[in-house]
C-alpha cells in the first residue's frame, strides 16, 4: 500500500470510527477475499473504541478473538466464508456483553424497492421505509430505513444506545438517497430519532417521517412498532367493495375523539360511540385528524407523523380495533387527511436533512401564509410517493372508508391567499399549482383502483371545475366535494329573523342551481361551530323553542336537500357553547327533554332517511329532482320532488315563516295519496303537534297539476311520501 493510500484509508476508518463515513459497511462486518494461496479469508471487524477485549462469537460457540487496529476498530481473520456471529465485548472492571453486530447484515431494502421509491411508485412505502422489527440472516431486530438525499451521515440514536448514534450508524443506499441499518436485538417498545449530518457538518435530531408509532406530546421521539391485529369485519370489507357511495344512504358524524368525551381511549371510545351513532342513526362517523400532531390546539391539522397514529389516546392496534369494531356495527369511518401542508416544527418534517427536503424549496409555493406551515412539494417523485403511500396506508392498514381530503382549494391555487408579487405562476402562465394536481388525481385514481368501495372527499370551497370527475376526463377523481356554497347560503338565510326570509329565498335555492355539477356533501363541520361563530342551535333566531324548530326544520331540509350529509358532534342535541377542543360536549344538557328531544328527531330522521331511496339513490342524477310551486306562492315555502330508480316520489316541503299555513295548496307530481313521513313539528320532538294526521291527499282538475290541501306548521319540514294506490280508510262497526 502506497503512503497515499494507506492515509486515504486511515481517514476513511477515522470517519468510520467517529461515526460520520456515508458507508460504514465498507469497513464494518465481515468481508472475504481470496489470499496468496487462493484460500477464502473473511475479515471482521468491529467498532469498540475503550475497549479491553472484543471477540467475534460463532454459532457453534467457537471464538475469534480480535485485535485493536485503529480508531477503536478491532479486526481478525478465519480461513472460510462468512460465518454468522455476534461480538463479545469487555471493557476494563465490567463484564463480557454478547450482542448481534448491525454490520454483518445485508440491506433490507432490495433494487426494487430503491427504484419505486425514486420513481414516487412504491405502493406500500411504509413497509420499505421506516422501522420494522424483522429477522435478518437468522437474527431478530429492527430495521431502520430512511430518506434523506442531503445527508452527508445518518446514525440511529434512541433507547438502545442511550441516544449516542456513534455506533449505529446507517449506510447511504446510492443515489437513492436512502440510509439503512439492521439493529440486531432491539424490540417493539424501543424509542428513537435519526441523528443527521447535514451538508454544513452539523447534526440535527429528526423524528422518523416514516414511524408508524411515536411518543405522546409533547415527547417527540419515534417508537418501533408491530401490528398483532386480527380483523374480524371481513363482512363489511366485502359489502363495501361492491357498493358505490354516491348511490348509497350517506349521514356522517363528525368528531374529535378528544373531546367528544374526556378521557377515553381508542378502545374504551368503541362502546359508547357506537351505542350514540346507532341510536342517531348515522351511517359513518368522520375522525378529525387522527395522525399524530405535536400540538392539540391544531385540532390535529398540523401532522407530524403522518404514518403514526396519535399516541394520545392509544396504540395503533388499539385503533385498529375502534375501526373494527365500528364496521361490526355496520357504521362506517371517515379520517380526514392533511396532504395540503406540514407544520415547521425542528423535530418533524421541516428541512429534514438540513435542506428543503418534503417542503417545496421556493417560499412563495412552499410557506403557507395563513397558517405559518409548510407546502408539499408535489413535483418531487419522493415526495408525490410519501403521500400516496400515505392514503393507502390508512386505507389498508386501518380498514378505513374514505379520507376527507382537507384545504383542497389551497393546493390547487398558486396564489392562494397571496398578494401580487408573493406567488409563482406555473409553466403556462396560470395560477393552478399543475404538480399538485396532477399529485391529487394520482392519489385518487390510485385509492380507488386498489380499494373499490372508498370514499376520496375533497373539502373544496372555489368553483374547480371537475372536482369529482373522473382523471380519465381530466377531472379531480375524487368521489365527492363538500357544497361550501349551500352550507354559508343557508346558514346566513336560517339565522335571520323568520320575518325577513321571504326577501332572501335565494340564499337556500341557489344551489338548486348547482346541485348536480359535482357530487355533493353537504357539510355543517366544525369550522362552523367555533372562533365566535356559536353552535348550530345558538345560530338560529328566537327564543329556545323557535331555536329548536329551526334546527329541526333546518335538519330535515339539509337530509332532503341533493347530496350526502355531514353533522359535527354535539349538534345532534342542541349543544349550546361552541366547541373547544379543550373540553368534552356538554352531555348533561340531555337532562332536558327539549334536548332530548332535538336528539330524537335526529335519531328518526336519519333513520327515516336511509329507508327512503328518493332521498339519496340518484343524489348525481339532476333528473330526479323538481322544484315545486303552489298556486298561492310563498317565498318562505321551499318545496321540490326527489325520486329514485323504482318509481318512489318523496316531497320536501319547508316553511321557514314564523307562522302556519293551514290548507296551503301545493303542487304535487301525483294525485292520491301522500304518506307524511316526517314531519318535524310532531310533539314527540318537541314542537306543537301540527300536521296532517299522517296523510295528504292530491288531486287534479282537467289539465291542471295535481294540487293538495297541507297544513304547513311554522318552522316546520314535512317529507310526503307518493303512495302507489289510494289509501281507503277502513270503517269499524263494531
Amino acid at each position: 500500500m502506497s503512503y497515499a493510500e494507506d492515509v486515504a484509508a486511515s481517514t476513511e476508518w477515522e470517519a468510520v470510527s467517529s461515526a460520520t463515513h456515508h458507508d460504514p459497511h465498507s469497513v464494518l462486518g465481515a468481508h472475504a477475499h481470496q489470499d496468496a494461496a487462493d484460500r477464502t479469508v473473511t475479515v471482521i471487524r468491529v467498532r469498540r473504541p475503550l475497549a479491553s477485549e472484543v471477540a467475534a462469537v460463532f454459532d457453534d460457540g467457537t471464538r475469534l478473538e480480535l485485535s485493536h487496529a485503529a480508531h477503536g476498530i478491532w479486526e481478525g481473520q478465519h480461513v472460510g466464508p462468512p460465518l454468522p456471529y455476534r461480538v463479545a465485548t469487555r471493557y476494563a472492571d465490567h463484564a463480557e456483553t454478547v450482542v448481534g453486530d448491525p454490520y454483518r447484515h445485508r440491506p433490507t431494502l432490495g433494487d426494487l424497492d430503491l427504484h419505486l421509491i425514486a420513481e414516487g411508485r412504491h405502493e406500500r412505502l411504509w413497509e420499505a421505509l421506516g422501522a420494522h422489527p424483522r429477522t435478518s440472516e437468522g437474527e431478530p431486530g429492527v430495521s431502520f430505513a430512511v430518506w434523506a438525499p442531503n445527508a452527508t451521515a445518518l446514525r440511529v440514536v434512541g433507547d438502545h444506545n442511550d441516544w449516542n448514534g456513534e455506533a449505529h450508524a446507517m449506510r447511504s443506499m446510492g443515489v437513492s438517497g436512502v440510509w439503512e441499518l439492521f439493529i440486531p436485538d432491539l424490540s417493539v417498545g424501543t424509542r428513537y430519532k435519526y441523528q443527521i449530518r447535514t451538508r454544513d457538518g452539523a447534526w440535527i435530531l429528526k423524528a422518523d417521517p416514516m414511524a408508524l408509532a411515536a411518543e405522546v406530546p409533547p415527547d417527540t421521539a419515534s417508537v418501533v412498532t408491530s401490528s398483532s391485529y386480527a380483523w374480524s369485519d371481513g363482512a363489511w370489507m366485502t359489502r363495501r367493495a361492491a357498493t358505490h357511495a354516491v348511490a348509497q344512504p350517506l349521514s356522517i358524524y363528525e368528531l374529535h375523539v378528544g373531546s367528544w368525551r374526556s378521557g377515553l381511549g381508542y378502545r374504551e371510545l368503541a362502546g359508547p360511540l357506537i351505542d350514540h351513532v346507532t341510536a342517531a342513526g348515522f351511517t359513518h362517523v368522520e375522525f378529525m385528524p387522527l395522525a399524530e400532531h405535536p400540538f392539540g390546539g391544531s385540532w390535529g391539522y398540523q401532522v407530524s407523523g403522518y404514518y403514526a397514529p396519535t399516541s394520545r389516546f392509544g396504540s395503533p392496534d388499539d385503533l385498529r380495533y375502534l375501526i373494527d369494531r365500528l364496521h361490526q356495527a355496520g357504521i362506517g369511518v371517515i379520517m380526514d387527511w392533511v396532504p395540503g401542508h406540514f407544520p415547521k416544527d425542528a423535530f418533524a418534517l421541516a428541512r429534514f436533512d438540513g435542506q428543503p427536503l418534503y417542503e417545496h424549496p421556493d417560499p412563495r409555493r412552499g410557506e403557507h401564509q395563513d397558517w405559518g406551515t409548510l407546502i408539499f412539494d408535489y413535483g418531487r417523485p419522493e415526495v408525490r410517493g410519501f403521500l400516496v403511500a400515505n392514503a393507502l396506508y390508512w386505507l389498508r392498514e386501518f380498514h378505513v372508508d374514505g379520507l376527507r381530503v382537507d384545504a383542497v382549494a389551497s393546493m390547487l391555487y398558486l396564489d392562494y391567499s397571496r398578494e401580487a408579487g408573493q406567488w409563482e405562476p406555473n409553466i403556462h402562465g396560470g395560477r393552478e399549482n399543475l404538480e399538485a394536481i396532477r399529485f391529487l388525481q394520482e392519489v385518487n385514481a390510485t385509492a380507488y383502483r386498489l380499494h373499490p368501495g372508498i370514499m376520496m372527499i375533497a373539502e373544496e370551497s372555489t368553483s374547480f371545475p371537475g372536482v369529482t370527475a373522473p382523471t380519465d376526463h381530466a377531472g379531480l377523481g375524487f368521489g365527492f366535494k363538500w357544497n361550501m356554497g349551500w352550507m354559508n347560503d343557508s346558514l346566513q338565510y336560517i339565522s335571520r329573523d323568520p320575518m325577513y326570509r321571504s326577501h332572501h329565498e335565494g340564499e337556500m335555492t341557489f344551489s338548486f342551481v348547482y346541485a348536480f355539477g359535482e357530487n355533493y356533501l353537504l357539510p355543517i363541520s366544525h369550522d362552523e361551530v367555533v372562533h365566535g361563530k356559536g353552535s348550530l342551535l345558538t345560530k338560529m333566531p328566537g327564543d329556545h323553542w323557535h331555536k329548536l324548530a329551526n334546527t329541526r326544520a333546518y335538519l330535515a331540509y339539509m337530509w332532503g336537500h341533493p347530496g350526502k350529509n355531514l353533522l359535527f358532534m354535539g349538534q345532534e342535541f342542541g349543544q349550546l357553547a361552541e366547541w373547544s377542543e379543550s373540553r368534552e360536549l356538554d352531555w348533561w344538557l340531555l337532562d332536558q327533554p327539549s334536548h332530548l328531544q332535538l336528539q330524537d328527531f335526529v335519531g328518526a330522521m336519519n333513520r327515516t332517511y336511509r329507508a327512503q331511496a328518493p332521498l339519496w339513490a340518484r343524489d348525481n342524477d339532476g333528473s330526479s329532482f323538481h322544484r315545486l310551486g303552489a298556486p298561492n306562492w310563498n317565498p318562505s315555502v321551499i318545496a321540490f320532488e326527489r325520486r329514485d330508480d323504482h318509481g318512489g316520489r318523496l316531497v320536501v316541503v319547508s316553511n321557514f315563516a314564523g307562522v302556519e299555513h293551514a290548507g296551503y295548496r301545493l303542487e304535487l307530481p301525483r294525485e292520491g295519496v301522500w304518506q307524511e313521513v316526517l314531519n318535524t313539528d310532531a310533539a314527540e320532538y318537541g314542537g306543537r303537534g301540527s300536521g296532517n294526521l299522517g296523510m295528504v291527499f292530491a288531486s287534479a282538475d282537467e289539465g291542471a297539476a295535481p294540487t293538495a290541501a297541507v297544513t304547513l306548521p311554522a318552522l316546520s319540514t314535512l317529507w310526503l311520501r307518493h303512495q302507489p294506490e289510494p289509501h281507503v280508510p277502513t270503517v269499524s262497526h263494531g
